[in-house]
């Protein structure tokens, strides 16, 4: 890939794209994508790629962030600057961060008529872009409020590509605003379906996404971009977003099956010139992300699975905090995973139509469904404040070994070999860097 001065692209841009260009060459290389504004999840993401020397790219949606806020109340500019203080503060080398922009385009605005949601979307790409987003996922495959289309029925890929092919536009118009030394973004097109978050499919596994179907989304896409000038942006699409057959819901996760997916993966060597793009990974075992790597999904999206591991964190921190202090003088226990459910249940907007069932198993699915609907009330200020009651008591008074052993059993075997220090933050990280360590294996990073 050449920028459009004709150079060599440098930095994170140029290791993304050495990096796919390997796996196409059967190298098994692959790059793991880390969508969270979580900041213990950023710092866990950061202590893995410095461990493992590794590029680290980082991925908002448009639901996160866009120009208005979105539910973590952050712009575009904003996010970034946040990622590159936690990335100061951790010491984190710039030159090994990307930032990225997933599922960008009307998904917020769906519920507007497609002119005024393609108005905001376009809006949102562009200040993505101007904040320094390098990788932009362009996806318009949402129906907005006027598209005349039957009930289940998907946007046809020719208004989908069109639409991409306009936001497009207007993120190559951004770029065109900053230095000229700045390289322009690389573009991820497609989407798996359905849209992101984990969905239930009951007991069958979705369909892994035909190869007749993806010539077809590629074709049109390519006819869109050119038509609208954009033949330079289209050499810079590294990655289309296809469903490999994985998927989670509340308590099932449906495994990779490299057999389905074959000839898709023949496809791609054949008839495509990047990668392919995975979402919705979490959950999958090490074995099943490596495979998925071996077979050109170079790009595996993590998001739900590493906020459902802080939680877990936080619980296991929060019943050792109840057995180690309840009733001890001048000790307020955090009481974390009640205010949650608190919080949850006083405003269900973020998971309301995602669960279902009688009370008891909402209760349930409020606290562990693998889709992980509490992350998103953590930025809530009794959410904030208990946590850092939490991390206040375990400070004061550190977890004994057998205790932490009952509730972290790995972080426990750690501590005692003193390759981790006792301290609830440190704890919290390491938990999530479990998780991580399945995608740096898959990612051929180490054995």
């Amino acid at each position: 890939m050449k920028s459009k001065h004709g150079k060599q692209p440098s930095g994170s841009t140029r290791q993304l794209c050495d990096l796919l260009a390997a796996n196409r060459r059967g190298k098994g290389l692959g790059i793991y994508s880390v969508c969270s504004a979580s900041r213990f999840v950023l710092e866990a993401g950061m202590l893995q790629a410095k461990q493992d020397k590794s590029l680290l790219l980082i991925e908002s949606t448009s639901n996160q962030v866009n120009q208005f806020g979105g539910y973590t109340g952050q712009t575009p500019a904003d996010f970034a600057k946040f990622v590159r203080e936690v990335a100061t503060e951790m010491r984190f080398p710039d030159a090994q961060l990307m930032l990225g922009g997933d599922h960008l385009g009307p998904h917020v605005w769906r519920k507007e008529p497609a002119e005024a949601a393609m108005e905001k979307a376009r809006e949102m790409v562009a200040a993505y872009v101007r904040a320094g987003f390098r990788k932009i996922h362009l996806d318009a495959s949402m129906p907005c409020a006027d598209d005349k289309i039957e009930q289940g029925q998907s946007l046809p890929d020719e208004i989908v590509s069109v639409r991409a092919a306009e936001l497009c536009k207007a993120a190559e118009q951004a770029h065109r605003t900053r230095s000229a030394s700045t390289l322009p973004p690389v573009y991820v097109i497609g989407t798996e379906v359905p849209i992101p978050g984990g969905e239930e499919f009951g007991s069958q596994a979705p369909e892994v996404t035909r190869p007749a179907d993806l010539a077809h989304t590629l074709d049109v896409s390519k006819k869109s971009f050119l038509e609208r000038g954009l033949a330079a942006a289209w050499e810079r699409v590294i990655a289309v977003v296809v469903q490999p057959g994985v998927e989670f819901g509340d308590t099932n996760v449906f495994p990779y099956d490299s057999k389905k997916a074959k000839r898709l993966s023949q496809f791609l060597m054949r008839k495509w010139t990047g990668v392919y793009e995975a979402h919705s990974t979490d959950y999958q075992s090490a074995s099943a992300l490596r495979q998925m790597v071996l077979d050109h999904f170079a790009i595996l999206k993590v998001g739900p699975w590493l906020t459902f591991a802080f939680r877990e964190a936080v619980f296991a921190l929060a019943a050792i905090e109840k057995e180690l202090l309840s009733g001890k003088a001048g000790v307020v226990l955090s009481g974390l995973p009640e205010i949650l459910e608190t919080a949850m249940v006083e405003n269900p907007v973020h998971w309301k139509g995602y669960y279902r069932g009688e009370e008891a198993e909402l209760r349930i699915a409020r606290r562990y469904s693998y889709s992980d609907r509490a992350r998103y009330y953590w930025p809530q200020a009794s959410l904030v404040a208990g946590l850092k009651q939490l991390l206040h008591n375990l400070t004061a008074y550190p977890a004994p070994h057998s205790l932490l052993s009952q509730h972290l059993c790995q972080q426990s075997s750690a501590v005692r070999e003193g390759s981790l220090l006792n301290q609830p933050g440190v704890l919290i990280r390491h938990k999530i860097q479990e998780v991580l360590g399945h995608y740096a294996y898959a990612c051929g990073l180490h054995p």
